[in-house]
């Protein structure tokens, strides 16, 4: 008989959780210094391979040289260091680094490849040129994000967000970003692929071998198994592996391809409008704005996932919006200093959280500690980017992937029995990638998008749109939940809008002052609602 009652509590679901269990450290605790440092470089070495991508593909096309790329990296950590800071203290309070973003790419070449620009024969002039086209156009669109976060329209947007809608959008903010993860990490195989190997047994099967009570295997994964294969990959290059190989596979694989090393400065402080005085474009500015407009839909999904894997509830909206403000704040300062992108909530970076299982604050903020340092410290900072970039790429597949199952444990507040689920969560989840991969096939065959109009920025302001299939599938399922059956009485439990109901006003539940009120009393001058 005793048998037979357990029988129905082994059949029970798993209960629905709004903070995630099994987090060693939530948002608002940390680990003691030592690891709390450690920790903190692994989260700047992760966040390095998007600097040094971004700066080796736009630089060289502005006619910048290897000290150009160099000043460039020291500015984006600079920025990124104190808008993480910004973050962290007074945005949303998440543990989310705030880095260089891939969405701004397509109106940055834009600029760059502009005629006005090609007349100057000098490379650094066209540089400087260039780069000053780039500040004002970042300068006008920083006011969106600004504008919608700050004045609380952003709050509006997403108080008609549920679990349901939330799902494409986080689940395709991780999962958009696959062509950054195996196919670079093919580019050098015999590096990437032993690091992307080493990273998941150390992180998921040494733990269950050493049986220890430490986690030290995997909270540290990353910084062993990118030292063993960084070292690993020096060998290679000194033992003139790659001598004879393909230009792209040096580019790729060896060691001593970036030239920062030698054309970084010891010590150089990034100052505002270091290149000079900005200029204005009014197309170039709307099709920023565009860019803005997607990273701040991509950061919503970020800021998501980094509350779950930081082990804190769901984000209140108005807090939501303030981080959004902020991230516009990031943006102005990218355009200040020249930071050749603009900022967006880092995507690998709130994967690492889920490997290391710390959503700490502190963690975060000591990450914006090294940020700031080795910005300052050129040689230093060109040493660490001297690492292969495949690496990064094999760091890619696993962190991006935790962000999107951050996406899906938003599930278990759904009733998926519900067909309209099915149909919401299918028919966006589809539509999130296929119309990307469309507009990306148009313009592999055709060299332009599929809206090919006389006007140049508004081509680049639909492109930029729905290039991005979070912000496809956010929009998809955002529209669908809001107009489809909105008066049957169990639409709003079958989106899981009751789960998060309390959490839609600030005060409503006592653990959200815990984890996003601001700090130093600042709530009684800046209310959250």
């Amino acid at each position: 008989m005793t048998g037979a009652a357990a029988k129905p509590d082994i059949l029970q679901p798993h209960p629905v959780k709004d903070q995630l269990p099994g987090v060693d450290f939530c948002v608002s605790s940390s680990p003691h210094w030592a690891e709390a440092i450690l920790l903190g470089f692994q989260h700047y070495l992760v966040m390095l391979g998007t600097t040094i991508i971004i700066a080796s593909v736009f630089v060289p096309k502005m006619g910048g040289g290897n000290v150009e790329k160099a000043e460039v990296i020291q500015t984006v950590l600079f920025v990124a260091g104190l808008n993480t800071l910004l973050q962290t203290f007074f945005g949303t309070r998440l543990p989310v680094v705030m880095g260089a973003s891939y969405t701004f790419i397509l109106p940055i070449s834009s600029i760059v490849l502009a005629p006005k620009y090609s007349i100057y024969i000098d490379p650094h002039e066209r540089f400087n040129e260039t780069m000053r086209g780039i500040q004002g156009a970042l300068l006008i669109a920083s006011l969106f994000p600004i504008i919608v976060g700050f004045l609380g329209f952003w709050r509006n947007v997403v108080r008609f967000l549920s679990p349901l809608s939330a799902v494409p959008l986080v689940t395709l903010t991780g999962l958009g970003l696959y062509q950054l993860g195996f196919p670079k990490l093919a580019n050098c195989i015999e590096v990437g692929l032993p690091e992307l190997i080493l990273l998941l047994f150390l992180s998921q099967y040494m733990p269950l071998v050493a049986k220890s009570n430490r986690a030290i295997f995997d909270r540290f994964a990353v910084l062993f198994s990118v030292a063993l294969v960084w070292v690993y990959a020096e060998v290679l290059t000194a033992a003139g592996a790659y001598d004879r190989r393909p230009q792209i596979t040096q580019l790729s694989c060896r060691t001593d391809r970036s030239g920062l090393l030698t054309a970084a400065p010891w010590i150089r402080f990034p100052y505002p409008f270091q290149w000079g005085r900005p200029t204005f474009n009014a197309g170039n500015a709307f099709a920023m704005m565009a860019a803005s407009f997607v990273a701040v839909v991509e950061s919503t999904g970020t800021f998501i996932a980094a509350s779950r894997y930081g082990s804190a509830t769901p984000i209140p909206p108005s807090v939501l919006s303030r981080g959004i403000g902020w991230q516009g704040v990031a943006i102005l300062l990218d355009g200040m200093f020249g930071a050749v992108t603009g900022t967006t909530a880092s995507v690998e970076n709130t994967g690492l959280l889920g490997l290391t299982r710390v959503g700490s604050r502190r963690v975060i903020q000591i990450s914006a500690g090294f940020m700031l340092f080795f910005s300052l410290l050129g040689k230093f900072g060109a040493l660490l980017a001297s690492i292969p970039l495949p690496i990064i790429a094999a760091l890619y597949c696993i962190f991006f992937g935790y962000v999107a199952s951050a996406g899906l444990s938003l599930l278990q507040f759904c009733n998926l029995n519900s067909f309209r689920s099915k149909f919401i969560l299918g028919f966006s989840l589809f539509m999130g990638l296929s119309v990307p991969q469309y507009f990306k096939e148009y313009f592999l065959l055709t060299g332009h998008g599929p809206v090919h109009t006389g006007t140049i920025s508004f081509n680049n302001i639909v492109q930029v749109i729905f290039l991005s299939p979070a912000t496809v599938a956010a929009i998809v399922a955002l529209f669908l939940d809001c107009t489809l059956d909105r008066a049957h009485s169990s639409t709003r439990a079958d989106s899981g809008r009751h789960w998060w109901g309390k959490f839609k006003s600030f005060h409503t539940d006592t653990r959200s002052e815990e984890f996003y009120s601001l700090p130093y009393n600042l709530n009684n001058y800046f209310p959250s609602f």
